[in-house]
């Protein structure tokens, strides 16, 4: 199977307009397919990256209508469209349909801020992720997870723990599902008052290799603190595992209709059950309605 294009992925907002050019014009000048950008306005530096990567040839960069861009969102559709605009590049955007989308959803963020779910400070510019390197995403669920503990006032503490975490389990990229286990490690953390006096059963299973081998060392007693005298698994992962896929296909056949169901539940069965029953129950229901139609017609 083939690569149909590049995409790079600035999870922290932390990439610089010099290093944002440098390396669009290294790809663009090495590969014929698209390349794409993806950042967030985190720092403030999302909108020089992106204007920057333009000019070195980007095929495409994310971006989100105002009313919920910057901060850990992504930076504003209507801002980069103008400035492109006006520099002379074609978007293929209008900025007429831009207005109705921001004025229709404008309501819809003042109802998420008013109801708790969109937390103010997640729309603001943090520089101190230029330090702590945490993901937009990441930040959003760690700011919800230490508001549901009655936490919030620990934020700074368990931001300036995230990195010394990375650093115990050999630096893994914050990238889902890695940055959540490391930002939800530094809060348990900090919320336990010891470090590790509570260590996620993800983050040991990262830790006993079932998701690899780490890019860095392991912190040497957090191993030995989780596998005792056990030792990491030293080949991969997925070789250890009895194939289930057609076991599962048969067992499920019930709600899963295609292939990609059944690898939906095998990865998230709780999820996605109900999700599978649901997506299918209009089509049994249609039908239902059909044969009773029938039915009464006779």
């Amino acid at each position: 199977m083939g690569v149909n294009s590049i995409c790079i992925k600035d999870m922290s907002g932390i990439m610089g307009p010099k290093d944002a050019y440098e390396l669009v014009k290294a790809l663009k000048s090495s590969v014929k397919i698209p390349v794409f950008l993806h950042t967030h306005s985190t720092t403030g530096l999302g909108p020089l990256a992106y204007l920057k990567a333009v000019e070195a040839g980007v095929d495409g960069i994310d971006t989100a209508i105002s009313c919920f861009s910057g901060g850990t969102a992504q930076p504003a559709t209507e801002t980069l469209h103008y400035s492109l605009t006006e520099l002379g590049y074609e978007t293929g955007l209008d900025a007429n349909i831009l207005k109705e989308i921001n004025d229709h959803f404008k309501p819809v963020k003042d109802k998420f801020i008013a109801s708790g779910q969109l937390n103010p400070f997640v729309l603001g510019t943090d520089t101190d992720a230029l330090v702590y390197q945490v993901p937009g995403g990441m930040l959003s669920n760690l700011i919800a997870q230490l508001k549901q503990q009655n936490a919030l006032n620990k934020l700074d503490e368990v931001l300036a723990e995230v990195p010394r975490v990375r650093e115990d389990l050999g630096y893994p990229p914050l990238v889902t599902p890695m940055s959540q286990m490391v930002g939800t490690q530094a809060a348990a953390n900090i919320l336990s008052g010891e470090r590790y006096k509570i260590v996620l059963k993800e983050v040991k299973s990262y830790i006993k290799g079932e998701y690899g081998k780490a890019p860095g060392d392991i912190n040497n007693d957090l191993i030995k603190k989780v596998l005792g005298d056990e030792k990491p698994i030293d080949i991969r992962f997925a070789d250890t595992l009895e194939p289930i896929f057609d076991k599962t296909k048969e067992e499920i056949k019930e709600f899963a209709k295609t292939d990609e169901d059944v690898l939906s539940y095998i990865a998230f069965p709780q999820v996605a059950e109900p999700f599978l029953r649901k997506k299918y129950q209009p089509e049994e229901d249609s039908k239902e309605m059909i044969v009773n139609y029938t039915i009464e017609c006779i």
